[in-house]
C-alpha cells in the first residue's frame, strides 16, 4: 500500500536558506553578548524564528532591523 504523501516546502529554496543562515547568526551573536543583555534579545530573536515559520517574508524583515539595532546597539559589544 502507497501511502500520499503532502508536498511541504522546496527545501531548496535561496530565499528560506538565506534566512535560516542569518538565524543561525543571529542566534550566535546573541548566545555570545553579555549575560545583561541576553534575556531581551533572545525574546526577540524566539519570536522571530517562531514566525520564520508561518511568514518567513515578514520574518526576512523582522530580522533585518533586528540584526541593525544589533549593530548599532552601543551596548553590544
Amino acid at each position: 500500500m502507497m501511502m500520499a504523501t503532502t508536498r511541504g516546502p522546496d527545501w531548496d529554496d535561496p530565499e528560506l536558506n538565506a534566512l535560516a543562515r542569518r538565524l543561525r547568526e543571529a542566534h550566535t551573536r546573541v548566545a555570545d553578548l553579555p549575560i545583561a543583555l541576553k534575556p531581551r534579545l533572545t525574546r526577540q530573536l524566539l519570536l522571530i524564528t517562531d514566525l520564520a515559520k508561518r511568514d518567513p517574508a515578514l520574518a526576512i524583515k523582522r530580522l533585518e532591523s533586528f540584526m541593525i539595532e544589533l549593530d548599532d546597539d552601543e551596548n553590544v559589544p
